[in-house]
């Protein structure tokens, strides 16, 4: 490998001003996000969240927050057993933060059970506070908040 010289380094920043300023030059190209026409239809007492994204941001699915809730708090696995007997799942934590973004008004102000077992500990599991929007892990042996989601997917 030969030496590395203030010429050859002014040489190669000079190569990568002439790339920028080139760059800089182009047209800006738009951003095309096509939505599928969908059609949810909502029962009564739900309320739709959004649309959930990938990394990409293409959507994967339309997320609906059900109108069901359970008597009281629940611990996780029987968190996520009442919410499969509705008819729904409990959201994954991107899918808590849309609902606390999206439908803040239609949620206690408490913390609630996600789907996500935390990464660390399996006998822990993530959940949301709807009053603020943090996540944090609980023991999934403690009583939590439990809402139930219904998800429409996408079809190309």
């Amino acid at each position: 490998m030969s030496p590395i010289t203030l010429e050859a380094l002014e040489a190669k920043q000079t190569e990568l001003s002439q790339l920028i300023a080139k760059f800089k030059e182009q047209p800006m190209q738009p951003l095309l996000h096509v939505f599928s026409e969908v059609q949810i239809e909502l029962h009564p007492g739900e309320h739709y969240a959004g649309p959930v994204l990938d990394e990409s941001g293409k959507v994967t699915h339309h997320l609906v927050l059900m109108a069901q809730r359970p008597e009281s708090k629940l611990a996780w696995q029987d968190a996520m057993d009442w919410a499969e007997n509705v008819g729904g799942a409990l959201p994954n934590r991107q899918e808590q933060a849309l609902l606390y973004a999206n439908c803040k008004t239609h949620l206690e102000a408490v913390w609630h059970w996600s789907c996500e077992t935390y990464e660390e500990d399996a006998s822990y599991a993530w959940s949301c506070y709807f009053d603020d929007g943090n996540q944090y892990d609980f023991h999934k042996s403690y009583e939590g908040g439990v809402v139930a989601v219904r998800r429409i997917h996408v079809t190309a």
